[in-house]
């Protein structure tokens, strides 16, 4: 068994730790790319032979001349977020199967909005301007618990089913919009099925995790943040073409919305003078919430999970086909 790291010796780095790596070395030989080239040539070079190819940011298509250097390919783990940059239609059409990484950074993803849900509903943002300004305890009568309060979803991929798992653990009522999750889905992850409008009228606190696809560009807009409370929180951590930014600069600065916390803007970073950053209660991070740092070496170890469970002759956590392309981010 021969696997090709065919990404650049940074992207390892970053995703894959010596333990995993270990991991790895269970497996078979372990092939990996030296240097900071993923061009074709070099990619060629690396997969010559190999039997599961492990790619990650920085690499592109794998190209029909590409899978010709690996004829006995079987799997290609993509180490990073969406896998559309690697894959082709040579994939496909020669069987060879393709797995993402998508578990690890949505539970980042989830995990970070949770804090900002938490931070946002206890009003720390507002109370820590105010105490830097030498006050006190002006605003904490805006302070909410997570109880009583009604939390709504957009998307349940990832990302979104964990960040239902998440709130489980809270007093908290939940609604999820997703068409394509069902009914008894989403009562067994904890949440009730709600139409798009229900959701938006009805929550405290709204958390984005829809892939950016023609059907969710600018679902939120003029139109749909009048639904909203006023004083509901805005949470995306998904991606930034989803809101319509003009239409949130205009509804927050007429007093709508208590928050507006965003991970994700389009185009990223905003312009120095993007309106947004002039309102205090726009609360920008600059697209952190996947994984960063040393949990972006998450994603390596659930690389070898995947591997391993491929071995054995079951279907990996999170394995796409071509039909699930256009559903994806």
């Amino acid at each position: 068994m021969k696997i090709a790291m065919i990404m650049s010796k940074s992207a390892r780095k970053r995703v894959i730790s010596q333990k995993a790596m270990d991991r790895f070395s269970l497996f078979g030989e372990v092939i990996v790319n030296d240097t900071e080239d993923t061009s074709p040539e070099q990619v060629k070079k690396v997969i010559e032979g190999a039997d599961i190819a492990v790619t990650s940011w920085g690499n592109t298509n794998l190209t029909g001349d590409i899978l010709d250097c690996a004829p006995g390919l079987k799997l290609v783990v993509h180490a990073a977020g969406s896998i559309k940059p690697i894959v082709s239609d040579e994939l496909w059409e020669r069987g060879i199967r393709v797995t993402g990484s998508p578990k690890p950074l949505g539970e980042g993803v989830a995990e970070t909005a949770l804090g900002l849900t938490i931070t946002a509903s206890k009003n720390v943002f507002a109370l820590s301007k105010n105490i830097a300004g030498g006050g006190w305890s002006e605003g904490k009568e805006n302070i909410r618990e997570l109880f009583d309060l009604t939390v709504g979803v957009i998307g349940a991929g990832w990302a979104g089913k964990h960040y239902i798992r998440l709130l489980n653990n809270f007093s908290v009522d939940i609604l999820m919009y997703d068409p394509f999750v069902s009914k008894e889905t989403a009562n067994a992850l904890g949440a009730e099925k709600a139409e798009f409008e229900e959701v938006l009228k009805k929550s405290d606190i709204l958390s984005i995790h829809a892939p950016s696809i023609p059907e969710t560009y600018h679902m939120i807009n003029t139109d749909t943040l009048k639904l909203m409370k006023r004083d509901a929180v805005l949470i995306n951590t998904a991606r930034g073409s989803i809101i319509d930014e003009k239409a949130l600069y205009d509804h927050m600065a007429a007093g709508g919305l208590k928050y507006a916390c965003l991970d994700v803007t389009d185009p990223e970073p905003p312009a120095p003078d993007h309106p947004l950053r002039s309102l205090p209660n726009v609360i920008f991070t600059p697209h952190l919430a996947g994984l960063a740092a040393n949990g972006l070496q998450k994603i390596g170890i659930h690389a070898a999970r995947e591997i391993e469970k491929f071995l054995k002759g079951e279907k990996p956590d999170c394995e796409v086909t071509r039909e699930m392309l256009a559903t994806m981010a």
